[in-house]
């Protein structure tokens, strides 16, 4: 391939469907991904990301960001809350309140089991320290395991959800031909001081920091391999110089889901992600994808 966009075998077929109406979509589901960012000694910030699992159904061995499904238990239960308001995520995420609070606490969820980065505290203006005890690696198992709810695992440890220290940076829906669909708001946050990342996810078999350049031109080569939303955000982030710079940036930011559009076209199909040229694929009637 000439670079590393992930382009399941079976996508032609489904596109050419859905293009014909033959293929009815399934539902999205709600979802949240976090660009966990910390600084370096050198001028631009690294972000973590983590590589799927080649096994994995969905993007195996894809590399992406910490995230997954919003929990439905987090939508009513009224939480400990610091920073915006309810009212202002819901503005901001196009959503009712309590689809905003499940939302925020879909990204930080998912930032601590999977990267074991928790974005709460104690109080509305402190963060936790290590997560790597025993106690701590208990919950955030029951947590992977649906045994416990966000909602619940912050109320038993008397935590503050940390929504200040978030910020909302765009939103793509997979496209209608997929048999797995997610609606995906990608979040940005800083490293909190005095945590380190690691491992957490049975779905992830690598994890690094990485400069988005550096990431950007491997998947130019065709090294890393990802999926279009993962590539776009990082060519994103490349002209900033600090983590804090690209929290200050998110409020301005444009959330129009990205969904890519697929149109038969004399004997091709065509399949574009809005405003994304680069990943435009021409897929011949009978053929496969140039």
């Amino acid at each position: 391939m000439a670079n590393g966009q992930w382009y399941p075998p079976e996508w032609p077929e489904r596109i050419r469907a859905l293009a014909e109406g033959t293929l009815t979509p399934v539902p999205p589901r709600r979802a949240a991904t976090v660009m966990l960012l910390k600084d370096t000694d050198g001028t631009t910030p690294v972000v973590h990301m983590l590589r799927r699992r080649a096994s994995m159904a969905f993007a195996g061995g894809a590399y992406a960001y910490p995230g997954g499904g919003v929990d439905p238990r987090d939508d009513d239960h009224q939480i400990r809350w610091a920073g915006p308001t309810r009212a202002w995520w819901a503005q901001r995420l196009g959503v009712d309140e309590t689809s905003a609070q499940a939302i925020v606490c879909a990204a930080v969820r998912e930032t601590y089991e999977e990267a074991g980065v928790l974005l709460a505290g104690p109080t509305p203006d402190t963060v936790v320290g290590d997560t790597t005890g025993d106690d701590w690696e208990a919950d955030r198992a029951a947590l992977v395991a649906r045994d416990l709810s966000f909602a619940e695992f912050l109320d038993r440890r008397g935590l503050v959800l940390r929504s200040d220290l978030l910020g909302v940076w765009t939103r793509w829906i997979t496209p209608e031909f997929e048999t797995r669909r997610y609606d995906t708001w990608f979040f940005v946050a800083a490293l909190p001081e005095g945590q380190r990342t690691r491992n957490a996810s049975t779905e992830a078999d690598r994890t690094v920091w990485i400069r988005p350049a550096d990431a950007a031109d491997g998947y130019d080569k065709g090294e890393l391999l990802m999926m279009p939303p993962t590539i776009a955000t990082l060519r994103q982030l490349i002209p900033y110089d600090s983590a804090a710079d690209v929290l200050a940036a998110a409020p301005a930011h444009d959330l129009t889901p990205v969904l890519a559009k697929a149109r038969l076209e004399n004997d091709e199909v065509i399949l574009a992600w809005p405003g994304h040229d680069e990943f435009t694929k021409h897929i011949p009637t009978g053929g496969a994808p140039a």
